[in-house]
């Protein structure tokens, strides 16, 4: 058997940062076709409802296509361009895969039924309530939780009432697709008046099925573990990733790595792309500028692989209390070149038109020189004119 090629942890960070659309600077444009080409390179892109500084749909494009308008991407929802799906959360997916959903509708069927989280929100009468909605949806055509009444006492999840949860659950299996959102509301109609076309389409084998799913993960992580292709979009499982890495080892289209640690870290037993090295002689050099991420940017979703990539310890803090946070609430990634330096805590004030930083703490042994204070600076000013601040406060 030969050795495993080895990497270096900078060769692996920035392979992958070339994957994820972040070596290059941002794009100055953004039309429906440039914005459709990245979230395609990206497979989807997380649907998040915080709005502290923007929302992660909107910071994760714009830090690939500067020229992005906030809530643009809905418009590639509204032309049927994309459609939601669910992956490990929420996200907007190009409308091409929609076949695919197909199996990962049927196994969730049962699981959601059966969890004692959804059975509490569901309530006793799930069947009749679920009947009751897309009878409704049927008759009087897209509709949203506003527009069902219910008097008694409400569920425990943010308020969830049993109509919301029914829903959520016919959206989750299949039975309803998401027409559109107003403000962040979503609206449903049924699938097969919203998606026609990719409607009707035959569900995949579940050998295509299986091939599609590790196949389109690994051209976006090029090195990876059957482990984190199962977690991509985490509709296979571990034992069917390892069986299709197998295969496409023997196959010779993947081949053994050895990823070295950052910093004296240990090294880590991985996959990759047959054609690595080829991908490493085209890579281009890193944009010199400064970046801002969003928590749930692709590069930084998977805090595990991030620490190894790029020795950066990243924690979403949103959901822990304020004083047993480490950073702060919203923290977002600095990324200058191919290495995260950084965090900062942002905080948009929309009436004042304002865009506050609360925080901001550079990695051990970044200095903040004049340079990379400049650099972030105008990554804060891009920032604030998505989001329509007039300026920034609190960045010293």
């Amino acid at each position: 058997m030969p050795r495993p090629l080895v990497l270096t942890a900078d060769r692996a960070a920035r392979l992958f940062l070339g994957a994820q659309g972040l070596l290059e600077p941002p794009d100055a444009g953004a039309s429906p076709t440039a914005l459709r080409r990245v979230i395609e390179a990206l497979g989807f892109v997380q649907v998040d409802s915080i709005q502290a500084a923007g929302r992660a749909q909107d910071l994760i494009l714009h830090a690939r296509l500067a020229g992005y308008r906030e809530g643009q991407v809905w418009d590639l929802l509204r032309d049927r361009s994309l459609f939601e799906g669910f992956t490990h959360d929420a996200s907007l997916v190009p409308v091409g895969w929609y076949p695919h959903w197909r199996p990962r509708w049927r196994r969730d069927d049962p699981r959601i039924r059966a969890h004692p989280w959804w059975r509490n929100l569901l309530g006793p009468e799930a069947d009749r309530i679920a009947d009751h909605v897309l009878a409704r949806i049927q008759d009087e055509g897209p509709l949203g939780s506003a527009d069902f009444d219910h008097p008694g006492k409400r569920g425990s999840w943010w308020g969830w009432k049993p109509q919301k949860a029914a829903l959520d659950h016919l959206w989750r299996t299949g039975r309803l697709a998401v027409v559109d959102r107003i403000g962040f509301q979503k609206r449903y109609d049924l699938p097969e008046r919203v998606y026609p076309e990719a409607h009707g389409l035959p569900e995949p084998s579940r050998e295509a099925h299986l091939a599609w799913a590790c196949g389109t993960a690994a051209e976006r992580l090029l090195v990876f573990t059957p482990r984190e292709l199962a977690a991509f979009w985490a509709c296979v499982d571990l034992p069917e990733a390892r069986a299709w890495c197998a295969t496409e080892q023997r196959a010779g289209r993947i081949i053994a790595v050895r990823v070295e640690g950052v910093e004296g870290s240990a090294s880590q037993e991985a996959l990759a792309l047959a054609d690595l090295e080829d991908r490493l002689e085209v890579l281009p050099e890193p944009w010199s500028g400064v970046r801002l991420l969003a928590p749930f940017d692709p590069l930084v979703r998977d805090r595990a692989r991030c620490l190894r990539r790029f020795g950066f310890d990243y924690r979403f803090e949103a959901f822990t209390p304020e004083a047993k946070r480490q950073y702060g609430y919203y923290t977002l990634p600095i990324l200058e070149g191919d290495r995260l330096v950084g965090r900062l805590d942002p905080r948009l004030h929309r009436g004042r038109r304002v865009l506050e930083v609360r925080g901001l703490w550079w990695e051990p042994g970044i200095r903040p020189t004049k340079v990379r204070r400049t650099r972030l600076e105008a990554a804060l000013a891009r920032l604030a004119g998505l989001l329509g601040a007039e300026r920034v406060e609190g960045s010293e």
